[in-house]
């Protein structure tokens, strides 16, 4: 069984970075699809952006793309998001999400993570 557990949330700036951090545990994600999502108060979770197994295809939302970047290190069995120029309404809790599915995308993930808050001011 698969845990995942987000780290690097937390408050910044406008225009500012941070980079969240996915780790799995339990047994290793190499094979799967791996993704993040979001939720603002009051708003549905929504998909940011999500990488195949092997890294080579990645996908974003169109609100994150040029900004956001997905990563993932097979060998430590952790995917991380590297979040640049931030805006207030980037404002959301950050799910880690796992798949079994071969392609990325926005569609319901098996495997979830309790999240992470990050806060953009203005």
């Amino acid at each position: 069984q698969v845990q995942l557990v987000e780290s690097g949330g937390g408050l910044v700036q406008a225009g500012g970075s941070l980079r969240l951090s996915c780790a799995a545990s339990g047994r290793t994600v190499s094979n799967y699809t791996m993704g993040w999502f979001r939720q603002a108060p009051g708003k549905e979770r929504k998909f940011v952006t999500a990488i195949n197994s092997n890294g080579r295809t990645k996908v974003y939302a169109d609100s994150v793309r040029g900004r956001f970047t997905i990563s993932r290190d097979n060998a430590k069995n952790t995917v991380a998001l590297q979040m640049t120029s931030l805006k207030p309404e980037d404002t959301a809790v950050y799910y880690c999400a796992a798949d079994a599915a071969l392609r990325p995308g926005p569609y319901e993930y098996a495997i979830w993570g309790q999240g992470t808050q990050v806060t953009v001011s203005s």
